[in-house]
């Protein structure tokens, strides 16, 4: 990077935490330091939602996605409007009545101990895991930019955020991420402008999206259907977006405490359905348009030299690598050569469909399918021999195509504020879901099995110190991420899924299964959807069962109120003590 991109990388992330340390002023107990005091307006709750759920896996992984598989992943987001619409009606008045801490106090009182205990474990596993795997992505960053050694980017990073967690609690993260996200959505606009502005001067934008659609870049709606039957193992169609995305949305918005915990925040129920609302109006068109930029990257790449790989710590091994170094040289010259006739390909099918040649048209776009496939062929083979013992590298690349065609085609300052939008959003995302495990140890855990009596004060710095256990919690996952073998954003969703059905189906049973009093019944229930949604994924990874997995979400939920169900019968019959 320039010395420009230093400054104006380095300037933004300390104006950044300058102003969340001057915000972060609040009173030193639980109240203060996790929910802000109870005081802030749906305007900052909406941006602390959306900043919380918008980390630098969404701006670093997403663009990649759509690049590699097209923007059939908003479809995952199309359940969530109306996740937010149910949550504003069954979730947070009572959230708002109890003025509970964290969302599983309520359910000691719907049930017992153990059914909050093990709820608000299962979250702590899950988010501590995935925001495990959020610290890895602004290390991928600096690695790749500089080849420093991965793990000990790992650190750095981790400790810059236990420090900025630490400090300033959830009041600072919520103003943080107001001023984060202006700067975020500013510069991904830029960043769109720029691919758009760099194609070809008789390139236009609506030649760019023709081009990415006929390429199958902008599948933005797919049904899942193929050959009159459904296809379960589809990760990403119209059903299983709003079935799998409706569960997924309604747990992590209603049961996940790292967003229960932000609009806890809001200083009425009125304040914090509106910033819930809100984020179910903008989150599908926000994240339709990072996904475009993608699409329109892949169009850049159509008129200019793409890597065959996009990761160059990566590419060095094959490079250096005894067994496959001459025959990647001999694959890069084949992909070189295809690229060029890419670039003359595309450029006729333009000209042919501006001068309304149909059939010339279908002729020129043809043989850019047939080369695109090849490319794709060859690019394939790369990440097979990357993957390969005798390499010992990672053949995923999802993560590094945005940050490439930044660092490579971007002006100088435009690259150092992207670079710096998405540290922001990791700093911002990780923070909250910190925070929020810091809560839930706290008040869950510490607060109900000590037996010691301790002062607001006491609390508030036992607080701090379970914040610094679980940064480093999350840094040692981070080390494990390396080779994760999918893009980081689908990573952290498959992640997720196997937890939030289960989290989801126990508050479910306690909000409408009125007759269901027993925690014995709905403890056991939740083991056992549990048992089934990981026994489910394990059969999908093996290849005995094939499905997407958005669709363990409603598993998970429903196993959990049928196993109650079923569970409470027994029990009655039995007469067996409830």
């Amino acid at each position: 990077m320039s010395q420009l991109d230093w400054i104006v990388l380095v300037g933004t992330l300390l104006a950044i935490i300058t102003y969340g340390l001057y915000k972060s002023r609040t009173s030193h107990n639980l109240d203060g330091y996790f929910l802000s005091n109870r005081s802030l307006p749906w305007g900052l709750v909406l941006l602390s939602i959306m900043g919380t759920q918008a980390s630098a896996i969404t701006f670093l992984s997403a663009p990649g996605q759509a690049y590699t598989d097209g923007m059939r992943f908003v479809q995952y987001y199309f359940g969530l409007p109306l996740a937010m619409v149910v949550i504003c009606i069954f979730f947070v008045p009572i959230f708002s009545r109890l003025k509970v801490y964290t969302a599983y106090e309520y359910l000691e009182g719907r049930f017992d101990n153990k059914t909050r205990t093990l709820t608000s474990f299962l979250f702590l596993l899950q988010r501590g895991l995935s925001t495990g795997i959020s610290v890895f992505a602004p290390s991928i960053i600096l690695s790749s930019l500089f080849g420093w050694n991965i793990y000990y980017t790992n650190i750095l990073m981790g400790g810059l955020l236990i420090i900025y967690t630490m400090s300033g609690g959830a009041k600072a993260v919520a103003y943080t991420q107001q001023l984060q996200l202006i700067i975020i959505f500013t510069g991904m606009f830029l960043a769109a402008y720029m691919v758009v502005n760099m194609l070809p001067a008789n390139v236009s934008f609506g030649d760019a999206l023709q081009v990415s659609g006929k390429l199958g870049k902008l599948n933005v709606i797919t049904t899942g259907f193929e050959n009159g039957k459904f296809n379960w193992s589809d990760q990403y169609n119209l059903l299983s977006g709003l079935i799998g995305g409706f569960f997924l949305a309604l747990s992590y918005f209603g049961t996940d405490q790292s967003q229960v915990g932000r609009y806890l925040t809001a200083k009425s129920l009125k304040e914090s359905r509106l910033g819930l609302l809100m984020n179910g109006l903008v989150k599908v068109p926000m994240q339709f348009a990072i996904l475009l930029i993608g699409a329109l990257v892949f169009t850049f790449y159509q008129f200019n030299n793409a890597p065959i790989f996009f990761n160059d710590v990566q590419v060095k091994k094959l490079e250096q690598s005894a067994v496959y170094k001459d025959s990647f040289r001999l694959v890069q010259e084949q992909y070189d050569n295809i690229v060029l006739h890419k670039k003359q390909a595309v450029v006729n099918y333009i000209s042919a469909s501006d001068a309304n040649d149909k059939n010339l048209a279908e002729k020129n776009l043809a043989a850019l399918r047939l080369l695109q496939k090849e490319a794709d062929g060859l690019r394939a083979k790369v990440k097979t021999w990357l993957n390969n013992k005798e390499v010992g590298g990672d053949g995923n690349d999802t993560n590094y195509i945005f940050l490439r065609f930044v660092v490579d085609n971007l002006p100088v300052g435009l690259v150092g504020l992207l670079i710096a939008i998405i540290f922001l959003a990791s700093w911002g995302s990780i923070a909250a879901a910190i925070n929020s495990l810091a809560s839930c140890t706290m008040i869950d855990f510490h607060r109900r099995f000590t037996k010691n009596k301790e002062s607001g004060e006491d609390e508030y710095r036992l607080s701090k110190w379970y914040t610094l256990a679980w940064g480093i919690f999350c840094i040692v996952v981070a080390m494990f991420t390396y080779n994760i073998g999918n893009s980081l954003i689908e990573a952290v969703n498959v992640l997720g899924s196997l937890f939030y059905g289960v989290i989801l189906g126990v508050f479910l049973v306690a909000f409408c299964l009125k007759k269901i009093r027993s925690g014995h019944v709905v403890f056991w229930a939740a083991i056992l959807a549990e048992l089934l949604v990981l026994t489910v994924f394990i059969l999908t990874k093996t290849g005995y069962i094939k499905m997407g997995f958005l669709w363990l979400n409603p598993i998970g939920a429903f196993g959990v109120i049928i196993f109650s169900i079923l569970l409470n019968t027994f029990a009655h019959k039995k007469k067996l003590p409830v």
